[in-house]
C-alpha cells in the first residue's frame, strides 16, 4: 500500500490539501485541543466555534487584503448554490434601488410605486453573462431558469466563447465584440451585474486579468454596474484586487480545503440595499431562500444554522500555512509558485506537439487546470496514458466526463517535486510512443 508521500494526485476537485494540514485535522477530528470532543461534535454557536470564524476571516483578510468595504460570508451548497443566491440578491438590489428612486419622484404612495417597479423590472432588468467555460454557462442557465416566470430576455449572454472560434470553450473572444448592456446615461438597459468565471475548471480557460472594459464603470456611481466573479478554482493562487467586485465567490475545495463551505466576499453596501420581501413579492418576484439571502447570513456571523465548523477551521488551517509560508509576499508569493509549476508543464507539453494537443488557446491557458489530448484524443493512447501514469502513482488526470482528455489540476497543494515527477512522465510517454 502506498503511503502518502508516494502519491501524486492532480484531481480537479476535490483537491488535495497539504499534509500538514490532514495530520492536524486528523488530530482535531478526535480531541480538538484537548478539550476531549471533536471539532465536529462543538456546538456552532460556542464560543470556540465563534473564534474558528473570526480567525479564518482574518487570515484571508490578510492574504486578499480585504478592504473594510467587503464581508465574509461562509455559504452552504457550493459554487452551484450561489448560481441561485447571486440572482436573487443582486436582482433585490437592483430592485430597491429602483424602489427608492420612485419613492423620491412619487412619494409614499406605494400602489404607483409598485406599479412603476413592476413595470420596469420587465422593461429593463438586465444581466450580463461572459460565458467561456462549462460553470459560467450552468451560472448564465441557472440564471434563465429563476427568471423564467417573468419572462425570457432578462439574461444577456455578453459573450459566448463558443461562437468565436472551434465551437468550444478554448478561447476568450477580444473584449471589443462583448456585448455588454450600455449604462443608463448611455440609453441602455444598466445590467444589475455582470457575471463571469475566474478559471474554468472543465474546460481549462483562465481569465489572464480583470477585464479592461469592466474597469470604466468602476468607482463612476452613475455607470457603476457590480462585478461578481466565480473563483472557486483559483482564489487564492494568485493576488486580487478585491476593491474591484461586488461579489467573490468559491467552493472551498480547490485551494482552500474541503467540501461542505463556499466563502462569499461582499461589498457591505449591497447588504444594506434589499427591499422588504413583501416589495419583491408585489412586484413579481420571490425573496431570496432564507439560506441564500446574504444579509440574513451577514447579519448573524454566517450562523444562521449549523454550519460545518470543522471545514471552516481546515480551511483557515490551510490559510495560515499560506501566510507562514510566504510571509510578508503573501498572495504574491504564491502565485510565483503557481505559475513556475505551470509554466514546466506547458513546456514540456508543447515541447512534444504531436503527441500533445492543449485544448485552450495560449492567451487563457489556466495555470489551475491544464487540459489536453493524447494523440489528437484517440481513446486508446488516452486510456494507455491515464494508465501509465496511474502505475506511477500519478493519480487524478482523466479530463471532465463531459469533454474527455487529460487534466492535470495544479492546485496550491501539489509541490514542485509532483510536477517534477509529472513532468517527467510526460517527456518519458512522448518519446516511447513516437511511431
Amino acid at each position: 500500500m502506498p503511503g502518502r508521500n508516494e502519491v501524486a494526485y492532480f484531481g480537479a476537485g476535490p483537491a488535495p490539501l497539504p499534509t500538514e494540514v490532514l495530520m492536524k485535522g486528523a488530530e482535531a477530528f478526535v480531541n480538538f485541543q484537548n478539550s476531549g470532543l471533536s471539532l465536529v461534535e462543538i456546538s456552532h454557536r460556542s464560543q470556540t466555534a465563534n473564534q474558528i470564524l473570526a480567525d479564518t476571516k482574518a487570515a484571508l483578510t490578510t492574504l486578499l487584503n480585504i478592504p473594510d468595504s467587503h464581508d465574509i460570508l461562509f455559504m452552504h451548497g457550493g459554487g452551484s448554490g450561489e448560481f441561485s443566491a447571486v440572482v436573487h440578491n443582486m436582482v433585490a438590489v437592483w430592485v430597491e434601488k429602483r424602489r427608492r428612486e420612485a419613492e423620491k419622484d412619487l412619494g409614499q404612495d406605494s400602489s404607483k410605486i409598485i406599479e412603476r417597479v413592476r413595470k420596469e423590472l420587465r422593461d429593463d432588468l438586465r444581466l450580463d453573462y461572459l460565458v467561456t467555460g462549462s460553470w459560467s454557462l450552468k451560472a448564465s442557465q441557472e440564471a434563465a431558469n429563476l427568471l423564467e416566470p417573468l419572462g425570457s430576455g432578462f439574461v444577456n449572454v455578453a459573450v459566448d466563447s463558443r461562437k468565436s472560434k472551434s465551437g468550444k470553450f478554448d478561447n476568450i473572444p477580444p473584449e471589443d465584440t462583448w456585448s455588454l448592456n450600455k449604462p443608463q446615461n448611455s440609453g441602455g438597459k444598466a445590467s444589475a451585474f455582470v457575471y463571469y468565471c475566474d478559471n474554468e475548471t472543465v474546460d481549462g480557460v483562465e481569465f489572464p486579468q480583470f477585464p479592461q472594459c469592466l474597469e470604466q464603470t468602476l468607482g463612476k456611481s452613475e455607470n457603476e454596474v457590480p462585478i461578481v466573479a466565480d473563483m472557486s478554482s483559483n482564489l487564492l493562487s494568485r493576488r486580487v484586487d478585491v476593491s474591484k467586485y461586488a461579489v467573490i465567490f468559491g467552493g472551498a475545495q480547490k485551494n482552500i480545503g474541503i467540501t461542505d463551505v463556499t466563502l462569499l466576499i461582499v461589498r457591505k453596501d449591497l447588504l444594506l440595499t434589499q427591499p422588504p420581501p413583501s416589495f419583491l413579492h408585489a412586484v413579481g418576484l420571490w425573496s431570496p431562500p432564507t439560506i441564500l439571502n446574504w444579509p440574513t447570513i451577514a447579519k448573524n456571523n454566517s450562523l444562521y444554522n449549523t454550519m460545518p465548523i470543522f471545514s471552516i477551521w481546515i480551511a483557515g488551517e490551510v490559510m495560515r500555512g499560506l501566510l507562514e509560508t510566504h510571509k510578508d509576499r503573501q498572495l504574491g508569493g504564491q502565485e510565483e509558485v503557481a505559475n513556475t509549476k505551470a509554466k514546466r508543464i506547458y513546456d514540456v507539453l508543447d515541447e512534444y506537439p504531436d503527441i500533445y494537443q492543449i485544448v485552450p488557446d495560449r492567451s487563457v491557458r489556466s495555470r489551475m487546470n491544464i487540459c489536453f489530448r493524447v494523440y489528437g484524443g484517440d481513446a486508446g493512447q488516452e486510456k494507455a496514458f491515464v494508465e501509465g501514469a496511474e502505475a506511477q502513482l500519478l493519480q487524478g488526470l482523466k479530463g471532465h466526463r463531459s469533454v474527455g482528455g487529460i487534466r492535470i489540476s495544479n492546485y496550491n497543494a501539489v509541490d514542485v517535486g509532483k510536477v517534477e515527477r509529472l513532468t517527467t512522465y510526460l517527456e518519458d510517454y512522448a518519446r516511447k510512443s513516437k511511431p
